[in-house]
């Protein structure tokens, strides 16, 4: 887990969906569970899903997920393409992940696509939902880019 130098900057109000996705694969990368969590709608309707994993529901669950993950340290995550749907409610994005993961042999790369969607709150934007699956390289991936209401 990461060392605390006081308490951890909360999302800004009224950032865009951008900045919260930069702050999320940025506490990601420093394992900052309460940076990560901040960027959350803080409610029991959000929902999480980690490559291979199940459904979580709730913000308790999924403070328990990262909880675990970043036990294990931090991860190194970084996106590698996003392709956006913006309407003024509701931002998704997917986003195709390259994550660095340690292993005996040597660090392998592993490829993530991932669904994140942000929902315009009081408090500003929020993340509602992060799912993420395995993928391949970004040369292999064909991200649908037709009907801007349909995302593939």
């Amino acid at each position: 887990m990461a060392t605390r130098r006081g308490k951890p900057p909360l999302a800004a109000l009224m950032a865009t969906p951008d900045e919260i996705e930069a702050q999320f694969y940025e506490a990601l990368q420093a394992g900052d569970l309460e940076r990560l969590l901040g960027l959350w709608v803080n409610d029991e309707f959000v929902r999480c899903i980690h490559p291979g994993g199940p459904l979580l529901v709730g913000i308790t669950a999924i403070r328990a997920s990262f909880e675990a993950l970043f036990a294990r340290g931090p991860v190194a995550v970084q996106p590698a393409e996003v392709k956006r749907l913006v309407t003024e409610q509701l931002v998704i994005h997917q986003v195709h992940e390259r994550v660095l993961v340690p292993s005996p042999e040597g660090d392998q790369i592993a490829w993530v696509l991932a669904t994140n969607a942000y929902l315009k709150t009081e408090q500003g934007w929020r993340l509602v939902l992060h799912h993420a699956s395995p993928g391949q390289p970004v040369e292999s991936v064909e991200l649908h880019t037709g009907n801007a209401s349909v995302l593939h």
